[in-house]
């Protein structure tokens, strides 16, 4: 479905519906290394992958780069790995924002070092160069994905590299310095560029009273990445408002549990409405926002998919101006720890061809969806 520019504004993005091809590239536990893109072929079938976006409303997609395989040298640069994903992004005429930096760096550098924060922004340097060589569009990029994701599960629980523990803070000023430093190298070299700040959004409640103000520190604490790159928090990190351009919120069902507890499930009376968190976010930011990845497994997709939804479409009518809503992985990917297929996907597992089957159910849902917020734009509901 394509935006309109029903009111006046020019749309963020092509289209409302996003999809988002998994692209992380962290080592596990047992030191090997994941490429989603290679496992789910969506390397060698780019152009495919986003033709069939296109043919379900999608013209705006989040994709990324395999810095690991680019940068096999300081400062030298093969691209081969993500030359055919760009062209192939502009020769289906879809609109890609580029994760530059999805959970993994080359082997060769230090993540806790100053070199880590040099050779990314002039690696994120390279990139906007390229790709602004490549393509006349204005670019989107989202520089770090999940700041403070990355921080927990890298640097506190040891689930992810750098596999550290109860240096989450540390990891997640890190991971600022370089978002940082290479907007700045990114828009010193194509000043149209946007950016795309991309966190979970969680909701966390105490099991008792005593615990009130424990979890609502940690329930806060998935604003200090944003605060920071807003130079709101920790200003000697270089942080300034406008680098904060754009917020995406990451939204799954289990991103709401009790602190040390269980998990807060859809349906609970404890559990959280969507559009509260949406317009919590827009309060304190005022920023463009959208739903950056959001999906559930198996039969849970459709019911999924629409309470997003309406709870997007209840947020929008309080004026929360939510710009899209993004299917994410939109195809089915093997799990990180375990390589077992999570049925998450409007779209399959391709075949040697690039074929991919669809899931139905969920294709019919989202042209359901489409339709309604394209009905409610043009009568100006939302």
């Amino acid at each position: 479905m394509q935006r309109s520019d029903t009111d006046g504004k020019a749309p963020l993005f092509q289209s409302f519906f996003l999809g988002g091809f998994e692209c992380s590239t962290h080592r596990r536990t047992d030191g090997v290394r994941l490429d989603l893109l290679r496992s789910t072929r969506h390397d060698i079938h780019a152009e495919r992958d986003y033709q069939s976006m296109l043919q379900h409303g999608i013209a705006t997609v989040r994709d990324g780069l395999r810095w690991h395989l680019i940068e096999h040298s300081p400062g030298l640069y093969d691209w081969s790995s993500f030359l055919p994903q760009l062209r192939a992004a502009k020769a289906a005429g879809a609109q890609p924002i580029w994760d530059i930096c999805h959970y993994g760096w080359p082997d060769d550098i230090d993540i806790w070092s100053s070199d880590f924060v040099t050779r990314f922004a002039r690696f994120a340097g390279a990139v906007a160069k390229l790709v602004r060589n490549e393509c006349d569009d204005v670019p989107y990029y989202c520089p770090v994905n999940e700041i403070s994701f990355w921080a927990w599960a890298g640097a506190d629980t040891a689930k992810i590299g750098p596999l550290a523990r109860r240096r989450g803070m540390e990891l997640k000023r890190q991971l600022v310095r370089a978002t940082v430093a290479a907007i700045e190298a990114m828009r010193a070299v194509d000043p149209r560029a946007r950016f795309v700040s991309v966190d979970p959004a969680i909701h966390i409640l105490p099991k008792g009273p005593r615990q009130r103000a424990h979890a609502e520190n940690a329930r806060l604490a998935q604003y200090q990445a944003f605060d920071m790159i807003a130079g709101e928090l920790m200003p000697e990190l270089g942080g300034q408002p406008d680098y904060l351009d754009i917020i995406g919120v990451n939204y799954y069902p289990h991103n709401q549990w009790v602190l040390n507890g269980a998990g807060i499930k859809r349906g609970e009376p404890l559990y959280r409405p969507l559009r509260e968190i949406l317009t919590e976010n827009w309060q304190r930011y005022g920023r463009p926002i959208f739903i950056a990845e959001t999906g559930a497994e198996a039969e849970h997709r459709v019911p999924w998919l629409r309470y997003v939804c309406d709870e997007v479409a209840s947020a929008k009518d309080s004026g929360v101006p939510v710009e899209g809503i993004c299917l994410y992985p939109v195809t089915d990917y093997p799990g990180w720890a375990n390589n077992r297929r999570c049925p998450t996907g409007l779209l399959g597992f391709a075949d040697e061809h690039g074929n991919r089957p669809v899931y139905e159910p969920l294709a019919t849902e989202l042209r359901v969806q489409a339709e309604r917020f394209q009905t409610a734009w043009a009568s100006s509901t939302y």
